[in-house]
C-alpha cells in the first residue's frame, strides 16, 4: 500500500478508502472517515456491513486490499507495531483462558506490552477495580458471567493505556448498571483525549455515549453530508385532545408531520434540537391546543439510520 504523508494532529484514527476481500466475497468495499481524538464515535450499519473486519483491519488484525488508515499518528501497515502499541482493541467475543484467574490475564497482557513487573501490577490492581472485578482477581475466568467477562475485555485493551481503543459491541451482556458505568468510564476516557472508535446494534445506547457516527451499508461509508444532514434532526411525537386543531397549526406555521403509524391518533414532527421541541409547545399552548404528548418518537441516531436506508430502497 502506498502511505502518503497524513497524519492527524492531535492524532486519532484517518481512514482512506480502505478495502477488504475474502476471495471473492467483498467485506469493506470502500470506507473513509476520521474520527477526532477526545471524542466517542460509533460505527452504525447491519450485521454484515463490514463493521468488524473494519476494526479488524484499524487493529492490526487484518492488512487491507487497497487503500490507507492511520491510527494514533501511525499508517497501518508500514508502521504496524507502533500503531498496534498505540490501540487497545476490544473484539465482540473476548476469548479468555479460562483456567487462569483474572489477575494472570491481565498480568499476562501487560508484559506482553513490555510494561514493568511494577507497572503491571499496580495497572491489574487499577482496572479490576475500575471494573468492579476485585472479588473475581483469584478467580479463574470460567466463573465469570458474560457480562464480567465483557469487563474483563474491557480491562485487557485498557491494560497498557493506550492513545486508541477500538470497540466491537462493548455492552453486549452488561446489566443496565454496567452500562451506565461503560458509558460513564468512556466519556471520562475521551475527556482524557483517548480516540474511541466503537460499533454496537443497540442505537438508544450509542445514542447516549457518542460524539458522531460514521454511518456503514454493504461494506462502504455513507457521505457524511449525507449523514450529517439525517442526524440534524430528529422525530418527535405529538398528540392533541383536538387533533385537527394540532394539524391544522402546523400546517399554518409550515411545520411538516406526518401521522404516527404505531400511536394512533398523534403525529410526527421532525425538530433540530429539544429546545426546538419546547418552543414548539410553548407556541401550541399559547394558541389554546392542549397537549397531551411530546416526547421523542426514537434516538437520533436511530432516525438517521433509518432515514438513510428508506434512501436506499
Amino acid at each position: 500500500m502506498s502511505t502518503p504523508p497524513v497524519q492527524l494532529t492531535p492524532p486519532g484514527i484517518r481512514a482512506v478508502h480502505l478495502r477488504r476481500f475474502f476471495g471473492k466475497v467483498p467485506a469493506v468495499v470502500d470506507i473513509s472517515f476520521d474520527a477526532p481524538a477526545g471524542a466517542i464515535t460509533g460505527l452504525v450499519g447491519p450485521n454484515g456491513s463490514g463493521k468488524t473486519t473494519l476494526l479488524l483491519m484499524l487493529a492490526g488484525l487484518l492488512r487491507p486490499d487497497a487503500g490507507n488508515a492511520w491510527v494514533g499518528g501511525y499508517h497501518i501497515a508500514s508502521q504496524a507495531s507502533q500503531a498496534r502499541a498505540a490501540t487497545g482493541w476490544m473484539p465482540d467475543v473476548s476469548g479468555t483462558w479460562d483456567a487462569l484467574t483474572c489477575f494472570e490475564i491481565l498480568t499476562f497482557f501487560g508484559r506482553a506490552y513490555g510494561m514493568s513487573p511494577a507497572d503491571t501490577e499496580a495497572r491489574v490492581k487499577y482496572l479490576l477495580g475500575t471494573m468492579y472485578l476485585v472479588e473475581f482477581a483469584d478467580q479463574p475466568a470460567r466463573v465469570l458471567s458474560r457480562g464480567q467477562k465483557q469487563r474483563l475485555g474491557l480491562a485487557r485493551a485498557l491494560i497498557h493505556d493506550p492513545q486508541i481503543l477500538l470497540l466491537d459491541e462493548p455492552a453486549a451482556g452488561l446489566d443496565p448498571r454496567s452500562r451506565v458505568e461503560l458509558r460513564d468510564l468512556l466519556r471520562s476516557l475521551a475527556a482524557a483525549g483517548k480516540t474511541i472508535l466503537l460499533s454496537s446494534h443497540v442505537l438508544a445506547e450509542m445514542d447516549d455515549i457518542v460524539d458522531s457516527a460514521v454511518f456503514i451499508s454493504a461494506g462502504s461509508s455513507v457521505d457524511s453530508s449525507t449523514t450529517s444532514a439525517a442526524l440534524a434532526l430528529q422525530t418527535w411525537r405529538l398528540g392533541a385532545a383536538d387533533q385537527a386543531g394540532l394539524t391544522q397549526f402546523l400546517d399554518a406555521h409550515g411545520v411538516a408531520w406526518q401521522a404516527n403509524a404505531t400511536h394512533p391518533g398523534e403525529v410526527t414532527v421532525a425538530l433540530a434540537s429539544p429546545d426546538d421541541a419546547t418552543a414548539l409547545l410553548r407556541d401550541l399552548v399559547g394558541a389554546g391546543i392542549d397537549i397531551h404528548t411530546i416526547a421523542p418518537s426514537g434516538g437520533r441516531l436511530e432516525d438517521a439510520y433509518l432515514a438513510l436506508n428508506e434512501e436506499r430502497v
